[in-house]
């Protein structure tokens, strides 16, 4: 082998590995982009998460939401942020109430029952109402302290 050839080589070897460090480097760079949006678009639904969460505790405790409904959505928005939330003592009303209604009928379903059947469900849900009505308020309330902490109290 020639001292020309073998730095014809060198060199193609050269620029064969510079290629693919800058491919590499494009590569990392999409990665760190990908990243950054799905942080960007989770940080998002936090927030809106959070937001919808201020509503429905500020409605349950307005009293312009039933209370099922109310311990069913918050229920729903905790799980979406983070589903350990469940578990702790301050929020575990809302799973109660919700494990404990929801075998009832609703939307289209709910009209479709015969008129006794309908006042049945009604008068089991308003006792399960009645019975979680405390707890489920001082969970709507930890929901707005939990609020404003946020994210400090999600774990």
């Amino acid at each position: 082998m020639t001292t020309t050839t073998a730095l014809i080589l060198l060199a193609v070897g050269l620029a064969i590995v510079a290629g693919l460090a800058a491919y590499a480097f494009t590569l990392w760079q999409e990665v760190k982009r990908r990243e950054a949006f799905r942080e960007d678009e989770l940080r998002r639904a936090h927030e809106n998460c959070l937001a919808n969460l201020e509503i429905v505790a500020s409605s349950l405790l307005q009293e312009q939401v039933d209370i099922t409904e109310g311990a069913w959505r918050c229920k729903l928005l905790l799980d979406i942020l983070d589903p350990h939330l469940l578990e702790r003592p301050d929020f575990q009303a809302f799973s109660e109430v919700y494990v404990r209604t929801q075998h009832l009928h609703t939307h289209s379903a709910r009209k479709q029952l015969a008129p006794r059947e309908r006042m049945r469900e009604d008068r089991e849900r308003l006792e399960i109402e009645a019975e979680w009505r405390g707890p489920v308020m001082a969970a709507a309330e930890e929901v707005l302290k939990f609020r404003q902490s946020w994210p400090n109290r999600l774990h």
